[in-house]
């Protein structure tokens, strides 16, 4: 029984030490630099806003990145994606950068990650109705993302060979550096609704989104759309002159509910319910954006999808 009884005091007496110890010290914590655990490579869904300035793999402080010149395209993609409309203003009237739909410089969880996806190009893209290569679905993103059609008459369209298109080819390959070719990974393409909760179209209810939008999106995102200044970081306009033009995959209802649904809101993503989601696209959507030129090449060999609100209606 004395026996029993030292072991019992032990076990106690080493739990309640546990429960006053302090954690473990992570050590000093850089800006920019992951401190905790990833997820895999990439930086988890659901964080703090300070991670917002993190990125697991920089080019720019990666010692294995020389003065070559595929070195100094990378690095130069890295600021491409970063910053788009000032490193790439010829090609962005906008206000719209890479980095603000693919949070973390294309390095987190559940935000359109681009880590190990270069070696699924070229892939069939049902708006081209073709196979496209990783250059042309670069192209189509300053097209229309990015509002590349804005800039009017006078503007060269992008183009594969653009000094720009492959500099952010170059980034986006060396975050594919010891990743399978045709194979996708696990984290690309999860940000979806599932086809059996989504909405029919006339039952979305775009006031009811603003109501949702006016409660759980203005911190960052402004009651105007255009996005609050968080330090050296402001979201990209949600709609309005600067934002994504109305030819671009956020400008469809169903495709933009699962960007919200599983990104947003930053410090809570994955709280909205996908009816929710649904619902808060609707009026984003319903807001006047860019218009871009060439809507009528489009789906020439898929049927229009019916979430294409900015779309004339077509006889499929």
């Amino acid at each position: 029984m004395k026996c029993y009884a030292l072991s019992v005091t032990v076990v106690v007496a080493a739990m309640l030490a546990a429960a006053c110890s302090k954690p473990p010290d992570p050590g000093p914590i850089t800006l920019g630099v992951p401190w905790y655990p990833l997820d895999g490579p990439l930086i988890p869904a659901k964080m703090t806003m300070v991670t917002a300035w993190d990125v697991p793999s920089n080019p720019l402080t990666d010692n294995s990145l020389d003065d070559s010149k595929l070195s100094k395209e990378i690095k130069s993609g890295y600021r491409l994606f970063t910053n788009t409309p000032v490193e790439a203003k010829r090609l962005v009237p906008g206000k719209m950068a890479c980095n603000n739909c693919h949070l973390n410089a294309g390095q987190r969880n559940r935000a359109l990650p681009l880590v190990g996806i270069a070696g699924q190009f070229p892939e069939y893209n049902r708006r081209a109705g073709r196979l496209i290569t990783l250059a042309d679905r670069i192209v189509d993103c300053f097209l229309r993302s990015e509002n590349a059609t804005g800039r009017g008459e006078e503007g060269e369209p992008p183009s594969p060979t653009d000094r720009e298109v492959l500099a952010l080819q170059a980034y986006i390959t060396w975050l594919s550096r010891g990743y399978d070719v045709g194979a996708n990974p696990q984290w690309r393409n999860k940000n979806t609704i599932p086809n059996e909760t989504l909405v029919p179209m006339d039952k979305l209810d775009a006031k009811r989104g603003e109501e949702l939008y006016l409660d759980r999106c203005t911190n960052c995102h402004g009651v105007d759309g255009q996005g609050v200044t968080v330090g050296d970081k402001r979201p990209g306009p949600l709609w309005g002159p600067d934002s994504w033009n109305d030819g671009a995959g956020a400008a469809r209802i169903y495709t933009l509910a699962g960007i919200i649904r599983h990104m947003m809101p930053y410090l809570d993503p994955g709280s909205l319910t996908d009816e929710e989601a649904q619902h808060v696209a609707a009026f984003i959507n319903s807001k006047p954006r860019p218009a871009y030129p060439f809507k009528d090449r489009d789906y020439l060999t898929e049927a229009l999808p019916v979430d294409s609100v900015y779309y004339p209606k077509r006889t499929n």
